[in-house]
């Protein structure tokens, strides 16, 4: 009896502890649950049916981390979305990523679509800005992470050195790097992984801009003086239906169990695949020993038999020479001589502008060193590593307003020769002569 009333009491007085004081661990309840959850933000940053491949890589990966069981709150998806019943899509509604491959579009968020496709709107997403997002067009979803979560972003487009392209402008690499690393310090994920699909992606990561130690894994297409490359093209829809770094990627994802690949393993898979170009690896390596579920989602999912799609890398083309591939595979299958001769205008008008394109930057860069034939020669061929990264993005910001007419964000073979400005500026030219150079070249309408 004594002892059942010593008990008793013994319950009594813990009770009573447990509800007085706050730092107490409550006693009768078991212990929260403190796994993170799992964040995708999904992102093709181009428009127009040419770049159809763009948009159906980024629907391909939503089906991955859907199926994978990351729930639809917790993913975000940014896309034009002009490709699924583009008047040249014969296929309407209908996005496929690999030849005779299954139609990605059916339940694919729209959260941002449109004009909402934008650098800033992006990096307000990235960092969990909901105010910054609330009185713009879409879902108003953001990363809404916390310091035990993990976040996967995959980013495909157009790039150039220390830029990913956006259908209207561009995102820095100067502009990316200080986000990221303030969501470190603001403990906005545990992990955070990115792949990205664009030209000279290496250069969006180099150097100091992604540090190894604030628990951020990229990989990216390319290295940071090459293009990505196209693949997978389609005779019916007249364009190409991936790319051949995320094609890779993804394709393993369908195949492999997710709770036991690593990434590293997926890297290397992707990196020895993909031999079009130099696939790349930055910041936190160690994280790569974690598994790819960690980061697509944990979920199980039927593997898909990958046997008989065809290598992407045999018709594989640089991105810059998308629009010249695709001519010249609608004059090869052309059927009548007006057929023909409507395309070879078309090709020639092509050609037109790639050599405006040059020849406008040529000019710029001979104003910028005094029309010095040798320094012109030089700034054309060097390759340099951007460090001077605000003289470089006020000097391209600047060549997007005074030259239109080369409709820089679409034309990936202009991007191509944005290197000759990150010469300009790392040898060092001041800022304000190129500007000066761009200027009076943009009076000429010849060039812009």
């Amino acid at each position: 009896m004594c002892l059942r009333i010593i008990v008793c009491l013994s319950l009594l007085a813990v009770t009573a502890y447990s509800f007085n004081d706050n730092n107490f661990v409550e006693f009768f309840e078991q212990k929260p649950n403190d796994e993170g959850k799992h964040w995708a933000l999904l992102v093709a940053g181009s428009s127009g049916f040419y770049n159809y491949r763009h948009q159906a890589d980024v629907c391909h990966a939503y089906q991955i981390v859907k199926k994978h069981g990351i729930p639809d709150e917790r993913i975000i998806v940014m896309m034009v979305d002009d490709i699924a019943n583009n008047k040249e899509n014969k296929d309407k509604g209908v996005i496929i990523n690999q030849p005779n491959g299954p139609n990605v579009y059916p339940g694919v968020l729209k959260d941002y679509t449109g004009e909402n496709v934008n650098p800033k709107m992006f990096l307000e997403v990235l960092q969990g800005n909901a105010e910054a997002v609330r009185a713009m067009n879409g879902s108003g979803k953001v990363i809404q992470s916390g310091p035990n979560d993990h976040v996967f972003v995959n980013f495909v487009d157009h790039g150039a050195p220390g830029i990913l392209g956006f259908p209207r402008t561009f995102l820095h690499a100067s502009e990316l790097s200080p986000v990221i690393k303030k969501m470190a310090r603001d403990q906005k994920f545990a992990k955070l992984v990115f792949y990205i699909e664009a030209c000279e992606s290496g250069s969006i990561f180099a150097g100091d801009l992604l540090p190894k130690n604030i628990n951020v894994f990229a990989t990216t297409a390319a290295n940071g003086k090459e293009s990505s490359y196209a693949c997978y093209f389609d005779s019916r829809l007249e364009t190409y239906l991936g790319d051949v770094y995320s094609v890779m990627w993804m394709q393993d994802s369908d195949k492999e169990d997710l709770s036991t690949e690593t990434l590293t393993h997926q890297f290397e898979i992707t990196k020895k695949e993909t031999n079009t170009s130099h696939v790349q690896e930055f910041g936190d390596v160690t994280i790569g020993q974690m598994t790819v579920a960690e980061f697509q989602g944990k979920q199980i999912a039927a593997p898909v038999d990958t046997e008989n799609i065809p290598n992407p890398n045999l018709d594989a083309v640089k991105s810059e020479d998308v629009k010249l591939a695709i001519l010249e595979h609608r004059l090869l299958a052309a059927k009548t001589d007006e057929e023909r001769m409507f395309i070879e205008d078309e090709l020639d008008l092509l050609v037109m502008e790639r050599t405006k394109t040059v020849n406008t930057i040529k000019h710029m860069i001979s104003f910028a060193v005094n029309d010095q034939l040798s320094d012109t020669r030089k700034m054309m061929t060097l390759r340099r590593p951007l460090t001077q990264h605000d003289c470089y993005r006020t000097v391209i910001n600047h060549l997007l307003r005074v030259c239109p007419a080369l409709n820089l964000p679409e034309n990936d073979y202009a991007m191509r020769h944005f290197y000759t400005f990150v010469n300009l500026c790392e040898e060092p030219v001041a800022t304000d002569v190129i500007i000066s150079a761009m200027d009076k070249v943009a009076v000429d309408t010849q060039f812009c």
